[in-house]
């Protein structure tokens, strides 16, 4: 497993944990501050990614922000 792509699910793909990892962005909690449409500004990170995303943040209780 890279180290450097957080704890994200390798569902999401690998650019697209290494992306968010060279954002600042390694742990779910740390995903409730950003919206999701500030996710797809990153390069790597698509709309399969942010649904996968936001249903791992949904089975912890959480969400993008608004």
């Amino acid at each position: 497993m890279d180290q450097d792509a957080g704890e994200f699910t390798p569902r999401i793909g690998t650019v697209a944990r290494r992306e968010l990892a060279a954002h600042g962005y390694a742990r779910y909690e740390q995903l409730s501050a950003v919206s999701a449409k500030e996710l797809l500004g990153i390069h790597g990170v698509g709309p399969k990614a942010i649904r996968i995303l936001g249903e791992e943040l949904a089975g912890r209780g959480s969400g993008f922000a608004d």
